[in-house]
């Protein structure tokens, strides 16, 4: 499971590519679909996150994020894989 910081970085990076305003809750569970995100949004988000965190999702990986949590676990993955981590 991610790291708490990293599910709120995670929520705090989709929420502005995503252009959601404040009421709109994210959560861990938030699924990008229900949010209104179609393929294009996701692979924006994916770009976001790989430029914040300093990683490289692989395509295949990225076509199975669906909502945050997913996304979060696996940069926790891909961060502690880094050679510097």
């Amino acid at each position: 499971m991610a790291r708490p910081e990293t599910v709120d970085k995670v929520c705090e990076i989709v929420r502005k590519q995503l252009a959601l305003p404040p009421e709109i809750e994210l959560t861990p569970e938030s699924k990008f679909a229900s949010l209104g995100a179609d393929s294009l949004d996701t692979v924006e988000i994916v770009m976001a996150l790989e430029e914040e965190f300093g990683i490289e999702v692989k395509e295949e990986s990225s076509q199975n994020i669906t909502m945050v949590q997913e996304v979060a676990d696996l940069i926790e993955k891909l961060v502690q894989k880094k050679p510097d981590a």
